[in-house]
Parts: structure tokens; sequence; C-alpha cells
């Protein structure tokens, strides 16, 4: 076999088949698409910070690189599990020698993979750079950036979430390597069944690669590789559930299980809980939602409920797993069988569209702060009642602005207590 053969072989299947160019990157339109907007930056030539958000093997990095190549861009590449902040300084001293350079056509690109992983003192940073544009951020990250991305540097750089690929694509991704790849289009593969296939790979191109790689390393020379569901199934020696955690399959198990903590059905709750921790589902990533749900859909009725969720967030960080299920059940049964009241969540979106549609309605005389003489004989602070001093601590004045005196934007639930500050609103509105 000659040396370059034999250099081809080693390299995985899935970074031969790494795409170049956006005319074969498969998925995510609704980006790279006829008027998508990183089609668009990289035809304008401008291509501004970004994070991009999404499962692994659905084309983050690939899509970085591609970038890079179509705007002639310096690429710089950094690891957010590898790199210190040391690490940091160095590449972007090296990127800014670049964007100085008489020769560079482009702002240099750093690329960090993982992006999530980087502490505050990391991402802090970063911050200088991307403001002054001697660099263009391009980060990725499976996690929710607005968790574990700070807001600085959230607010100078977009974030564009990237979907699992769906069926389509990864019939398109199997069939082009098949055809294309150096390897592959020179061995005799017949396709009978495709839905274990698929279903393994749950959306990730590099995992549908890996499983062919897997199968035709495993095949003899010259024998014919028959690709069906038992064959995938038995080549794999997996349960399918752990290659499902970022397919469609997630977004409806994850889905069913909060529905059915909303609808106070703790065995379901509990059986769906089950499906995600027997597929490799993110523990934080299942103990955020119970915290996203303790507030929307308990809220005011039980707020030791998001008091819960939350301890449970962070016995996860400190006990692990797998003893951290335990944690997860018990926070999911308590949710399931507490009393539900969404009545904050409500109040909230009422009060932002009221926002959006009244604008800066000037605050009320009596309520606004007066630290000078000149403020105080401007009326700033005149007659406010001080709660305290009043039965029960509760004043019977105005706290909204005028032209919304009588607007309501809460309504109680069916708890005691949400009822009790009903009615005491109810006669402040109607005094």
């Amino acid at each position: 076999m000659k040396a370059d053969s034999v250099e081809m072989t080693n390299v995985p299947l899935a970074e031969r088949m790494r795409p170049t160019s956006l005319d074969n990157y498969l998925g995510q339109k609704h980006l790279v698409g006829d008027g998508g907007v990183v089609r668009r930056m990289i035809e304008s030539g401008r291509i501004n910070s970004f994070i991009l958000w999404g499962p692994p093997g659905v084309g983050k990095t690939t899509l970085a690189r591609i970038i890079a190549n179509a705007v002639d861009a310096s690429f710089f590449t950094l690891s957010a599990v590898t790199s210190g902040v040391k690490d940091v300084r160095e590449v972007l001293e090296q990127c800014d020698k670049e964007s100085r350079s008489l020769f560079s056509s482009s702002r240099p690109i750093l690329f960090i993979d993982e992006i999530h992983r980087f502490n505050k003192s990391q991402q802090d940073s970063l911050l200088g750079a991307v403001e002054k544009g001697i660099v263009t951020l391009i980060g990725a990250t499976t996690e929710n950036p607005s968790f574990e991305v700070i807001r600085p540097l959230l607010s100078r750089a977009q974030v564009y979430t990237l979907r699992p690929l769906d069926k389509e694509d990864l019939q398109t991704l199997l069939d082009h390597a098949l055809a294309t790849d150096p390897i592959l289009s020179k061995r005799d593969i017949q396709i009978e069944e495709t839905d274990a296939l698929f279903r393994y790979a749950g959306g990730d191109a590099r995992k549908l690669l890996n499983i062919l790689d897997l199968v035709e390393q495993s095949s003899s020379r010259g024998q014919t590789i028959i690709i069906n569901d038992k064959i995938i199934t038995e080549s794999l020696q997996e349960n399918p559930l752990a290659y499902d955690r970022n397919g469609e399959m997630h977004y409806d198990i994850v889905s069913a299980f909060i529905k059915s903590i909303r609808g106070s059905d703790p065995d379901a709750a509990v059986y769906w809980l089950a499906r995600m921790v027997a597929g490799g589902e993110d523990p934080k990533f299942i103990a955020r939602r119970l915290v996203i749900l303790a507030a929307e859909d308990i809220g005011l009725a039980n707020p030791n409920a998001l008091l819960l969720a939350n301890a449970t967030f962070d016995a996860l960080s400190k006990i692990g797993w797998p003893e951290g299920r335990i944690i997860l059940s018990e926070c999911a049964i308590y949710l399931a069988t507490s009393p539900k009241s969404n009545s904050a969540y409500l109040a909230i979106d009422a009060a932002l569209e009221e926002v959006s549609r009244s604008g800066n309605l000037p605050v009320p005389l009596h309520l606004r702060n007066a630290p000078t003489k000149l403020m105080k004989e401007l009326g700033y602070g005149k007659g406010y009642e001080y709660s305290h001093d009043y039965a029960d601590h509760f004043s019977e004045q105005q706290y909204l602005p005028d032209k919304l005196v009588i607007s309501r934007f809460w309504t109680a639930g069916d708890s005691v207590s949400e009822r009790k500050m009903q009615d005491r609103m109810d006669g402040l509105r109607h005094k």
C-alpha cells in the first residue's frame, strides 16, 4: 500500500468529509441558506463576532473554518478545555500583530471551541480585543450561552442557534460519503435500511460518519458491506438512547417531562426523567429546566419550589453522577405534586407588553428619590407614605404611573396567600 493511502486510511471519515465551502455544508439553512444571516456576512466580507450554540456534530467548527476561508482571514483556534488566560493573551497578541499587518485583507478570526468552559476571568480577557476590533470572535458551545457566557461578552457577540440535522440532511450526507470518499467509494456497500443508523446518529453528522467508519473498518477487504438495522445495532452494542441525546426525540422527551410536571403527574415525570438519564442527558440541563418550571408553573402557589429547584442545581455540582439522579428525582416529584400557579409568568409578560406599548411613562413625584434640596423643592418624594408606619405594613397610595393607575398585570392564582394579596390590590385599584 502506498504511503499516501496509509495516511488517508488513518484519517477518520468525519475529518475526510469535512466541508470546505458552503456548497457542501449540510443543514442550518436558516443561517447559510439564501438570505441567511451568515451567508450575507460572507457575501459582504464583513464578519461580526458571534457565538454558535448547538448540539455536537452539527457543524459549528466547520462553519467557522468555512467563514475564514471565504473571507481570506487568518484563523486562530483555542480550546476552552485546555487553554488558560495566558494562552488567550498570547493568541490575542498574535491576532493584534496580524490585524496591523499591511498584508492582512481581513480581520483575524479567533475560534474558541467549548467557550462555555471558560471561567469569568478568561472570558473577560477577550472583551478588549473584541471591542477594539482586533479580532473577530467566533465561539462554539453546546450549553445555553445565557447561563454560561458573561453578559458583557454576550452584548458584543450575537448568538446563532444551530439545529440537529434532520433525516433528509443525514441521507444527503450518507449518499455524499459513499459517492465521494476515496475509501468508501471503492468498497461494495449495500444500504438496506437506515432507521437504526439515523437513530443512533441522533442528528449528529460526526456520529453518522463515525458509525460508517466503524462498519467499514470492521469488514474485510473485498467483502460486501451490508448496512441494515440489525448490523448497525450489533456493531455498536450500545443503547440507542445514548445516541439520541441531541436528536428530535431529545426535545420531545424534555417537552413530555415538563408537561408531566406541569400536569401534576409524578409517575410520568419520573418516567421521562429516567428516559433522559438513560439517554445520557446532561444533568445540569435537566436541573435548569426544573428551576425554570418552578418559577413559571408553580410560582407563588409554593415559593419553596424555586428554592428546592435551585438547591437541586447546586447539589448536582457537588454530588455529581450517578447519585445526582436521586436529587433530580426528588425535585421532579416535589414539583409535580406541588400546587401550581403561573401568575408571576403571566404578570411579567403583561407588564412587558404594556411597557412596549406605552413607553417611558414618568414616575409619580411622591415615589421619586430626592437626594438634593432642589429635588425636594420640585416635589420629589413629597407625600410618600412609608408603608411600615401603617397597619399591616401597607399604605393605600398610588405606585403605578398616572396613566396606568387602574391597570392590572398580576392576577392571583388559587393559593390562599395570592388571593389575600389580590383582595388588597383590588381595594387599592378601586380606591
